[in-house]
């Protein structure tokens, strides 16, 4: 029997490898190699510059299998000045470990890696441990999960259920997990009218005054009072801009931008649709011509409260003494893209530092959660 695999030592190697997205920089080759040495099938599924990595130990098509999905590639690390450590030293100190990626999310990838190696060594399941490892997840996720999902359904591969393990809880470990997300969508609006100048408005078609009164519109709109599981949709105005530097020029044309976060009474095409109605009733009623681009990073989604969750929460109850609440909450995750796979849902480290300069994560959260990991695996397959 091999010893077990130090959850916190391969989290300060996966740190060091400077995979901001999408170089893979080494991350995707040593997770390969440990688990191989498990006993792992692993296989490079590399899509459009990106890296990416399936392994699965037991046989294709075996009666059961439980997937674990997750992201090397981190965000970068702006001005290095800024940082007391190294960003990609993976400095312990005061009870942390400290680094780009250390909480979003190389500590997760590495909980969950040295859980199922430990596993499948020293009680090989009845059926197959999927991990599922991208490099694309902080970028436009285009050939990250996506891809692994794609080779999957080519390759008759499959996960019955799968956990994501993104940070979940805000301020304590073990506090929430996610089953399910909203919705994600942005849409650009151009206007143009005609120029002139600010003396004879009448001789110019103004756009800005179109603009701002369709964006004082989408404002102000309801779009719902959230649902069961999900907190009302918002609708956030994010830039207006006319690039116009003179005060004496009426520009002829100027843009606006907003974002919207939806809960699952709605579809991304049905507020497309609601947008489109706003545009035409202002574009009717200024004569300036409205333009709309839309893209839909996402749909909202849920996991319904059940076998996975029940299985998760129990495990997070035996090793913490607490029962994870049931969230919906936070932006986007790869969740999106395996929800049409199989149910998911997502638990993992407290996200306080992710993204931010000196980024870091408690050394004993890591063997916590491998601790949690491990534990759903054994239960999983009893």
């Amino acid at each position: 029997m091999s010893d077990p695999v130090d959850p916190v030592d391969l989290t300060a190697r996966l740190v060091r490898c400077a995979s901001v997205t999408p170089a893979e920089g080494g991350a995707l080759v040593l997770l390969a190699d440990l688990l191989t040495d498990a006993g792992f099938d692993c296989t490079r599924v590399d899509r459009g510059g990106v890296a990416n990595l399936y392994a699965r130990w037991g046989h294709k098509g075996a009666n059961r299998s439980f997937g674990f999905n997750g992201h090397t590639d981190v965000v970068p690390i702006g001005n290095p000045d800024d940082w007391t450590v190294d960003p990609f030293g993976a400095d312990i100190r005061d009870g942390f470990l400290w680094g780009r990626g250390a909480t979003d999310m190389k500590s997760g990838v590495a909980a969950f890696a040295a859980a199922a190696c430990d596993f499948v060594r020293d009680t090989p399941p009845d059926g197959a441990v999927i991990l599922a490892i991208t490099g694309d997840e902080e970028g436009d996720a285009q050939d990250g999960t996506t891809a692994l999902l794609d080779w999957m359904a080519a390759h008759g591969e499959a996960m019955t259920d799968c956990l994501v393990g993104e940070p979940t809880s805000p301020n304590h470990m073990g506090e929430a997990m996610k089953i399910g997300r909203r919705g994600s969508m942005t849409a650009w609006f151009t206007f143009t009218g005609q120029q002139g100048h600010s003396a004879y408005p009448h001789r110019a078609k103004n756009p800005l005054p179109a603009m701002a009164r369709l964006m004082d519109r989408l404002a102000l709109a309801s779009l719902d009072d959230g649902t069961d599981h999900f907190d009302a949709s918002t609708l956030a105005v994010v830039t207006m801009d006319t690039g116009n530097p003179a005060t004496n020029v009426i520009p002829a044309s100027c843009r606006a931008t907003v974002n919207i976060r939806f809960n699952d009474s709605h579809t991304g095409t049905a507020l497309t649709d609601w947008l489109q109605a706003h545009l035409d009733a202002v574009a009717q009623d200024t004569g300036i011509a409205i333009a709309m681009t839309v893209k839909i990073s996402g749909e909202s989604f849920l996991t319904p409260p059940g076998p996975l969750s029940d299985l998760i929460g129990r495990a997070v109850q035996a090793e913490l003494g607490r029962t994870p609440e049931l969230s919906t909450s936070g932006g986007t995750s790869d969740a999106r893209f395996v929800k049409d796979h199989c149910p998911v849902v997502e638990f993992g480290l407290v996200g306080k530092t992710m993204h931010q300069v000196d980024e870091k994560v408690p050394v004993q959260d890591i063997h916590t959660l491998k601790a949690i990991y491990g534990r759903i695996l054994r239960d999983y397959f009893a």
